[in-house]
């Protein structure tokens, strides 16, 4: 049986490696397994269950703004990542946080307001989800975590029974530490750069996402080090945030159309409620 699973692994990763590669568009090897169809669906699904789970937010102000911002960009999203008209929901929710789903979708979180000063920095972090969207990172994601599986099984069944739970526990953690956490940063990393370029294309100034991470990083305390966490720290991400300016500036300057997206008083979200739990007698 150890043989089987071990061979089983293997051929997973040789089959993977040699069959699914691909390029991100910043030119990085990827290894996609999913279909595009697959993922497109996956979001979807994942997108309504949201919608039923989070209160979405009925200020016409805000959802003007956000609305006026990702349809500034999502013209210039090629059809090859989605063909369709993108849906973007406003979650009313004190969250910092927004997110894009592969099959057209955007949604955004009231609690990323705050820390929005302008219509430039909200492209900034639209741009950046949409960014994952683009360079099919979803994908990519399940299919390292189909790659780990393969290892943690070779590595138990290559192990002797006694020393089988060891082996399993230090490749989850190898795979962990030394696979899954460096391409987490990458990506985010990736669509930082791609997500720069497309608020660009689409007449915001990019150097609002370097502000804009200034200003995450007066919120960030006691965040891990970097090798530990799945972000690039702050400095890492301004850092190359302004190195790249030299690459987006200029397609700001060549841009065709100059958004004007006022950015309305933004009012408390509501907390969520916890649902009660049912009482036994």
């Amino acid at each position: 049986m150890n043989k089987q699973l071990k061979t089983i692994a293997i051929a997973t990763t040789v089959f993977a490696t040699l069959v699914a590669c691909t390029t991100s568009p910043t030119g990085r090897s990827q290894v996609l397994l999913r279909s595009s169809a697959e993922l497109d669906k996956m979001g979807a699904t994942s997108f309504e269950e949201m919608k039923k789970e989070v209160p979405i937010s009925t200020d016409k102000a805000v959802n003007e703004f956000v609305h006026c911002v990702a349809d500034f960009i999502t013209p210039n999203v090629s059809s090859k990542t989605f063909e369709g008209e993108w849906e973007v929901v406003v979650f009313d929710s004190e969250q910092v946080n927004a997110f894009a789903l592969p099959g057209g979708k955007i949604g955004v979180y009231t609690g990323i307001l705050n820390v929005t000063d302008d219509a430039d920095q909200l492209a900034a972090i639209i741009g950046h989800e949409v960014g994952h969207v683009i360079a099919q990172h979803s994908n990519e994601r399940l299919s390292n975590n189909t790659i780990s599986t393969g290892v943690i099984i070779a590595a138990g069944a290559a192990a002797s029974k006694d020393q089988r739970v060891v082996a399993v526990a230090a490749a989850a953690a190898a795979t962990q530490l030394f696979f899954q956490l460096p391409y987490s940063r990458t990506h985010e990393s990736e669509a930082d750069i791609i997500g720069q370029e497309l608020m660009a294309k689409s007449g915001f100034d990019p150097r609002a996402s370097v502000k804009l991470w200034e200003n995450m990083a007066k919120l960030s305390d006691g965040a891990p080090p970097e090798f530990l966490s799945t972000h690039p720290s702050h400095t890492t991400r301004i850092n190359k945030l302004s190195e790249h300016l030299m690459v987006s500036e200029p397609l700001y300057a060549q841009r065709n159309v100059n958004p004007n997206c006022p950015k309305p008083v933004i009012p408390e979200p509501k907390k969520q409620q916890k649902p009660k739990q049912s009482e036994k007698g």
